[in-house]
């Protein structure tokens, strides 16, 4: 039997003593119980509940394991491990596929096979099996304690105030962000009407960050999201959106988004001054950028409801976004891009974009740049635009390049609507200029430059 080195990066990818040092093989590993023994067929102490090892595997989902564990062709633990005459051993199912394609050679060392034999490792097995029975009793205890201490604080939240109900508040927060039973026994037990109940015209800011940061992680009844969407908790929602902590800023426009997926939502819950300074706000917060791109997300869905785009606009949103646009990155870049061509189909939009002196050379960069949805939206931005003051703003947009930029979507690989796109605002902006000043102002070096 080949012996088992203890990995020296990571103790948990070796297999040691009783910390004296000893390098143990399989057979004494399995023997002394080094890894903790779980009696294999038993399941916490009760004999006979035989668990599947499959199973275990799937629902433990670790990211690390004993290293003799992993089959060398899949990189994933074996179930069923065989030994080829080389001495490596593998998974049963993935050898005897290496083996189907033609290969008579140790996937590992490439040798030559003398002999076609596989040998079942049934000490490696049993030591599989008894590791991954362990991790998996522990973790179900873990769950279950998680389930018991998540109905027990339940039952405490109905009866405290005060400083006792925001500690209460906590735990139940922290056992329902790491258990999935927790989360699930929550719902079951009618956790989140308690929970809705608390938010409201009078509710504080600790009360009301864990209330939603605990929401956030629960699957939400369409009965419950509707109950949500009261006005006043609404407005709760939305206090604690604009005084929060970057993570509780987050859950807040996480829960809106929840809300607004429901099918009965009303437009009136995100018709709020109050909500939109907030998010862009927590889009333009400098010194956490991890805000940008979930404030985005919520303002492009709100953004898709016409009925709120000209109050995005009232709240001066357009010019904030173009300043944002050349240090944001790609994906933040396609949000922004979407909110301003939306906001683009309002009157009051198209003049806030117009009158925004960076707009036009912000948006003629972003052509053929970042991606064909960008360029869709920055050209239908710039449409909006040139139609509001044809001679004024092709002007401008011209002289940023956008003439030889057109030419390149036209040239390039883009789909008809965008060339037919293109096409028009080149004939556009071209109204105002001889054939032959035109011509010199879409040299592509221009472009490049």
């Amino acid at each position: 039997m080949p012996m088992y080195q203890p990995s020296k990066r990571n103790g948990l990818l070796g297999f040691e003593g009783s910390g004296d040092g000893r390098i143990l093989d399989v057979d004494t590993a399995v023997k002394d119980g080094v890894l903790g023994g779980v009696a294999v067929g038993g399941y916490g102490g009760r004999i006979g509940e035989k668990l599947d090892l499959k199973k275990m595997i799937e629902d433990l989902n670790l990211a690390e394991f004993p290293c003799v564990f992993i089959c060398p062709i899949s990189l994933e633990p074996m179930q069923d491990p065989v030994t080829l005459c080389t001495g490596q051993t593998y998974e049963k199912s993935n050898i005897l596929k290496w083996f189907s394609l033609g290969h008579y050679t140790c996937p590992t060392t490439m040798q030559e096979l003398w002999d076609d034999t596989i040998t079942p490792n049934t000490t490696l097995h049993h030591l599989i099996y008894t590791w991954f029975s362990q991790k998996y009793v522990q973790m179900k205890k873990r769950s279950e304690d998680a389930q018991g201490r998540a109905s027990e604080l339940l039952t405490t939240l109905k009866k405290v105030k005060g400083q006792s109900r925001i500690q209460t508040l906590k735990e139940l927060h922290q056992v329902v962000a790491n258990h999935s039973t927790a989360r699930k026994t929550v719902v079951d037990e009618g956790g989140v009407t308690l929970l809705s109940s608390l938010l409201g015209p009078f509710t504080s800011y600790a009360v009301g960050s864990e209330v939603i940061a605990i929401l956030v992680n629960l699957s939400l009844s369409s009965e419950s999201k509707t109950n949500l969407m009261q006005p006043a908790k609404v407005s709760s929602i939305v206090d604690v959106l604009n005084e929060g902590s970057i993570e509780t800023k987050v859950n807040c426009v996480r829960l809106i988004e929840t809300l607004m997926e429901e099918k009965d939502f009303r437009t009136e819950v995100v018709s709020s001054h109050s909500l939109l300074v907030a998010l862009m706000r927590l889009v333009r917060d400098k010194r956490d950028p991890s805000g940008r791109l979930p404030g985005l997300g919520l303002l492009k869905l709100i953004s898709t409801h016409k009925q709120v785009r000209s109050l995005i606009v009232s709240i001066g949103a357009i010019p904030q976004l173009v300043e944002l646009i050349p240090v944001f990155n790609p994906d933040c870049v396609e949000l922004i891009l979407f909110i301003l061509e939306a906001l683009s189909s309002t009157p009051e939009g198209r003049q806030a974009l117009k009158d925004c002196s960076k707009t036009i050379p912000n948006v003629v960069k972003l052509l053929m740049r970042i991606s064909e949805r960008c360029t869709e939206y920055a050209l239908s931005i710039l449409w909006s635009i040139c139609k509001v003051s044809p001679e004024e703003c092709s002007l401008i947009a011209v002289d940023a390049g956008l003439a030889a930029k057109l030419l390149l979507v036209i040239q390039s690989g883009c789909n008809p609507v965008l060339k037919q796109r293109a096409a028009e605002l080149l004939k556009l902006c071209s109204l105002n200029y001889s054939d032959s000043i035109f011509i010199s102002k879409c040299k592509l070096t221009r472009t490049m430059q």
